[in-house]
Order: C-alpha cells, then sequence, then structure tokens
C-alpha cells in the first residue's frame, strides 16, 4: 500500500494529473445501492477548508453509511475551523487572522476552535448511527501510532482527546449524529506550526457574555517533537492499515477530488455557503457585550471613558447603549450612533461603513469626538 500512499500524498500536495474517471467511479461506488457493508479509505486532494468541510456533509447526506463505512483523510491550508455552537468572537483573534489570510470556517459538528494547517491531519470516521463509536476509533489512531513509534506514550482520554505523555494534547474530537448517521472527525498534530496556533486562537472582542460552548484550552505538542523521523507517507500507511484491521475491511487508500462538481454534484453550492457570512458568523449563539471604552481626544490630550452595551443575535446588534459623559459628546450624538448601529451585522466594516455619514454631519472638535468614539466600538469587534 505504501506507493499508493505516496501517489496520493503528492495529490494531497497539490500535484497535477488527476484521473477524473477515478474519482467518478469511486463517488459512484460510495452512492452505490445494495451489496454488503464495506469499508473505504479516501484521501481528499482539496487543501481547501471548505471544500473538505463540505465533502463531510456531502458524504453524511449521499453516502447509504448503513451499508458501508469511510475513513476520510483530509489537510487544509491554514485556517480557524469552530464548532457550530461557538462564538467566534471568543474563539480566535479576527484581526490578526485578516492580516495573516487565515480563513474562519464554522463546521456542522460541536466541539472547540481547532488551528489547521498541512502540519495537521484531519481524520472523518463515517459509520451508521448504530454502530457509532468514538473510542474504538480513536484506538484506530493509538494503535497505529504504537505501532510506527512503540517509544511514543499515546492515550485517548474520556473526552476523546489523546495525549502525548498523559500531558500534551496531539488530537481533539468532535462529531455530529443524524437519525440514522454519523460522522466523527479528530485531528492529528504531525508537524504544525504552533506560534500561528498561539497567535489566532485568543479572543478578539472583550466584555462578551454567552452560553455559547467555550474551547478548553491544552497544552499542545507535534508528534514530530517527540518521532522526528516520523514521515507523513508511513503515517498515512499507518492509519489506513490499522482502520482495516480495526474494522475488518481491506480498502486501499483512494483519492477523491472534492472540486470536481461531476464526482460529487451539489458540493461546490455546499462549500460556498460554509464560506458565507451567514453561516460562519450569523451562527453565532446569541450573546451580550459588556465593556468599557477608553476615549482620547488628540488634540486635547483630553481622556475619557464610555459604557457599552449591546445585544446580538444571528451576529446583528440588536441594541445598544451608549453611557458617554456629557462634558465629552451631545447626549444626541451618542443616542444617535447607537441608532445607527441597531440592525447593522457585528462587524468592523459594516459598522464602519454604517456610522460615515452620521460622522460627515459634524465638524471640528465634535467630529473628532465622535470619530474617536466610533472607532472604540468598532475596535470592540475584532
Amino acid at each position: 500500500m505504501m506507493s499508493h500512499i505516496r501517489r496520493t500524498l503528492s495529490l494531497l500536495r497539490g500535484c497535477s494529473g488527476v484521473c477524473r474517471c477515478q474519482t467518478r467511479t469511486c463517488s459512484s461506488l460510495l452512492t452505490a445501492s445494495g451489496g454488503d457493508a464495506s469499508g473505504f479509505v479516501l484521501l481528499s486532494r482539496s487543501t481547501d477548508v471548505y471544500q473538505n468541510l463540505a465533502l463531510e456533509d456531502w458524504i453524511d447526506a449521499k453516502v447509504d453509511l448503513q451499508q458501508r463505512s469511510i475513513l476520510l483523510l483530509w489537510r487544509n491550508r491554514p485556517a480557524v475551523v469552530i464548532g457550530r455552537h461557538q462564538n467566534p468572537w471568543t474563539e480566535c483573534n479576527l484581526p490578526a487572522m485578516r492580516r495573516a489570510g487565515i480563513p474562519l470556517a464554522r463546521r456542522r459538528s460541536g466541539g472547540g476552535t481547532v488551528f489547521h494547517d498541512l502540519g495537521n491531519l484531519n481524520l472523518t470516521f463515517f459509520t451508521s448511527k448504530k454502530a457509532y463509536d468514538r473510542q474504538r476509533n480513536l484506538k484506530v489512531v493509538t494503535e497505529a501510532l504504537r505501532k510506527l513509534r512503540p517509544e511514543l506514550d499515546v492515550q485517548a482520554t474520556d473526552r476523546f482527546d489523546i495525549l502525548l505523555k498523559g500531558h500534551y494534547k496531539i488530537s481533539g474530537s468532535a462529531s455530529r449524529l443524524s437519525r440514522k448517521s454519523s460522522y466523527h472527525h479528530c485531528t492529528l498534530l504531525h508537524s504544525a506550526d504552533r506560534s500561528a496556533l498561539a497567535a489566532v486562537l485568543r479572543p478578539s472582542c472583550p466584555g462578551i457574555h454567552s452560553n455559547a460552548t467555550p474551547s478548553v484550552p491544552s497544552p499542545v505538542a507535534n508528534l514530530v517533537d517527540h518521532a522526528p523521523s516520523l514521515q507523513w507517507e508511513e503515517l498515512l500507511d499507518a492509519l489506513a492499515d490499522q482502520y482495516n484491521a480495526e474494522f475488518g475491511f481491506c480498502s486501499a487508500a483512494t483519492f477523491v477530488n472534492p472540486a470536481d462538481e461531476s464526482a460529487f454534484p451539489g458540493l461546490s453550492r455546499a462549500a460556498t455557503e460554509l464560506r458565507g457570512w451567514e453561516w460562519t458568523f450569523g451562527k453565532t449563539p446569541k450573546f451580550s457585550v459588556q465593556t468599557l471604552l477608553d476615549l482620547t481626544d488628540v488634540g486635547s490630550s483630553a481622556r475619557s471613558s464610555a459604557r457599552l452595551h449591546m445585544e446580538v443575535k444571528n451576529g446583528v446588534i440588536e441594541s445598544c447603549e451608549l453611557d458617554v459623559p456629557a462634558d465629552w459628546l451631545p447626549q444626541r450624538l451618542s443616542g444617535e450612533l447607537s441608532g445607527v448601529l441597531v440592525g447593522e451585522r457585528f462587524c468592523p466594516h459594516r459598522t464602519a461603513a454604517g456610522v460615515s455619514a452620521l460622522l460627515r454631519s459634524e465638524s471640528g472638535e465634535l467630529h473628532h469626538r465622535l470619530h474617536n468614539l466610533c472607532d472604540a466600538v468598532v475596535s470592540v469587534m475584532g
């Protein structure tokens, strides 16, 4: 199997020369009805987070998982992925991500926030709801690692993480259960950029109060930190072999291209939906923002502060209260600003555009102070 894995790995790294007919054949085989239950090992050619998340959803919706089980292996270019019920403003540093060109994606499963790059492997185990067993899936990973490097001390936890040396997290899990089907996906840190991970997985908005699911921070490590010679080829090969051994299958790894609309009809539309603001930010559980804004008049060096209280639902500002000292700014202006913000997305770009007309209505010192207040409000939004 090693030569097949090597060929597939080159495709994962962006090599051209794709055989479209093989992709179609695999897709047709997956969706065929009838036959005995069987297993497949698939490797995605794409490194686009939205395409790969859409591929998961496509398999879950289109494949009869009563008849067949699937292990999907996939990697992404740098991206931050939040759980379905999480708040992006509390989970990640949105300004840092924008500066670095790192996209944000919301998946359809629960769980916490993770950083993906090409040094992180994602594994998705698809099966019927009846056969759903996260511990057994994680056993595939831990046994494969032990066979590859017996000196590695790896253990799955009751939280469905995998720890190295009982302390360092190398894998986290999330899952989605439908009426008849299920999928469980987990990460596996091989050689991820831990400095980038630390930079982007921190809150970008102060003062948020929410019932959204928070992530649980953990110390992390890469496999290559403790097994420097561990190569991608042997890791993928071992995982495919162990999956077959654990579940009694004999599937060779097969590459798939989620960008091929003829093989996966409707997938590109699903990927576009996952890219959209309405899904990524608009599906955030309702939250409130209560924080203190620092105000400075550059011209006179005068300083003051204002209190901000917002209620945000579906990513849109439902209510806004600004308590600004009257000797800093007339109450009518702070009230007008609050009125402009209500109904706008909780988004720095949309807010900045929304208040531009109000700013043009003032001049002199009032303009400068109103501009300062607007900037302080926008900065809260990440």
